[in-house]
């Protein structure tokens, strides 16, 4: 068999898996031998982007890659500096000519790749580079005068229609040399940063294909009756697992779309809305590609500059869930103890911190970053904006959730916010739906809440009036 190349690099970044893996075969098909390689970042101590509970799932998926390519004669090479840097000193050890690689979605991604692509120019090695985060790349989906969507539905019904790619075969086996040297597989002492206290969900490939059959089972056939309700498992669990690419899009789609297909009247609905989502997540990514300054800035130009309240003590008892409001301080703790939020319950904690509290959302959205498994920048980002009315497509400034009434909607009974704060186990569930009025809390070591909700509203509502009367 002839090769286009003798040896290639195969940059591991956001694709840790081996099963449906279009850039890995491409590589295989294409050199006599290939390199897997991964560069570990080098800042320390602190990140306003990740932190210990998302590194330790990183590092864990990264054990388990390692272990995934020893079954295919491979191995996972470990470098630790700059990307560019890092990839021309294994060019130079290696005489590898060509780089293979999935290009990120976002700008700081874009950027390393801008680098690394000069440097392969300058050293004369091909770079194969390929859109693979997503189903569609944010070219695919425009309007019809061709230009980026900023509102999702219209958006969506496009990216339904479009034909979908198949999944492509698994790798059974893959040519390595093994003499290159390679660092340890990073712990979190590589970054400099604390044990991670969060108790998560196991990583790696296996563990995620197996999350994706459970939810495949039973879960989306039922998503759109159960997917609000934080208390059931009602959804699939599977946003870090795309996050990191240990599942491929293709496949996720290409499975739902069968079990659709296949599914009684009753259920193929709940399919559907499950696609939906999957739509939601390209949405976001290809909002941060045309508009990247809403990384910076609110994505609709009518709210930047809007007025945001200095925080104070309240930011740190929203942070640790102290709040006095039990379906905030459930979500907050939930996320502290697992890395993870159900997505109903992100979007009522992030309304009270820009609508009742009035802070910046960008203050969540970075302790979201740094606490979050599944932290994915532009979905993070899009979710935060949607809860502070100032995204894509977000919630009018006008809607504000009612953290009380929201907890009579999707947990009347209880039961989550009882599982999260264990002093509230033995309270009448509904004093969750309502502000105490005696001026005494719920349980003795639960505090009172920290605001009144009806005064904020209003409060929002003057804020946000008297900006759009500014900019007249």
């Amino acid at each position: 068999m002839s090769y286009l190349y003798r040896l290639g690099i195969h940059w591991y970044r956001r694709d840790l898996r081996i099963a449906d893996h279009k850039i890995l075969q491409t590589a295989s098909q294409s050199c006599e031998a290939v390199l897997p390689c991964y560069i570990v970042s080098t800042w320390r101590d602190h990140h306003n982007w990740t932190g210990s509970n998302r590194q330790q799932f990183l590092c864990d998926c990264l054990h388990s890659l390692d272990a995934n390519l020893k079954t295919l004669g491979s191995r996972l090479l470990i470098r630790q500096g700059k990307a560019v840097e890092a990839l021309r000193q294994l060019i130079l050890e290696s005489s590898a000519d060509a780089l293979f690689f999935q290009r990120d979605p976002d700008p700081f991604g874009k950027a390393t790749e801008a680098e690394v692509e000069k440097m392969c120019a300058e050293m004369g090695v091909k770079v194969h580079a390929m859109h693979d985060v997503s189903l569609h790349s944010p070219e695919q989906i425009l309007t019809g005068d061709q230009r980026p969507y900023r509102v999702y539905t219209p958006y969506s019904k496009n990216w339904l229609a479009q034909p979908k790619e198949k999944p492509v075969p698994k790798l059974t086996t893959l040519s390595t040399p093994m003499h290159f040297p390679s660092d340890p597989l990073p712990t979190l002492e590589t970054w400099g940063l604390p044990p991670n206290t969060a108790k998560f969900m196991p990583a790696g490939e296996k563990a995620a294909r197996q999350r994706f059959r459970t939810a495949l089972q039973d879960r989306i056939a039922h998503y759109g009756d159960r997917r609000d309700i934080p208390s059931l498992e009602g959804t699939s669990r599977i946003s870090q697992d795309l996050r990191f690419g240990l599942l491929s899009i293709r496949s996720i789609y290409d499975a739902t779309h069968q079990a659709m297909m296949d599914a009684s009247p009753l259920h193929k609905n709940n399919h559907h809305i499950y696609l939906k989502e999957l739509a939601w997540r390209e949405f976001y990514f290809a909002i941060i590609h045309y508009f990247p300054e809403v990384l910076e800035w609110e994505f609709s130009s009518q709210w930047r500059e809007l007025h945001w309240d200095e925080p104070d003590a309240k930011l740190t008892d929203w942070q640790q869930g102290r709040t006095g409001f039990p379906i905030v301080d459930a979500g907050m703790r939930e996320l502290l103890a697992t890395g993870h939020m159900h997505n109903r319950v992100r979007m009522i904690v992030a309304m009270f911190l820009t609508k009742d509290l009035h802070y910046d959302w960008r203050l969540g959205e970075s302790w979201f970053m740094q606490h979050l498994i599944d932290g994915e920048i532009a979905s993070n980002n899009g979710g935060w904006q949607w809860s502070a009315g100032t995204g894509a497509d977000a919630a009018p400034y006008f809607r504000i959730q009612n953290p009380w009434s929201q907890t009579t909607r999707f947990d009347p009974q209880g039961h989550y916010i009882k599982r999260w704060v264990p002093e509230l186990a033995h309270v009448d569930p509904k004093k969750f739906q309502v502000a105490p009025v005696d001026g005494r809390p719920i349980a003795p070591d639960y505090p009172l809440p920290i605001v009144d909700h009806n005064t904020e509203r209003l409060r929002t509502l003057a804020i946000f009036q008297e900006h759009k009367n500014q900019q007249r």
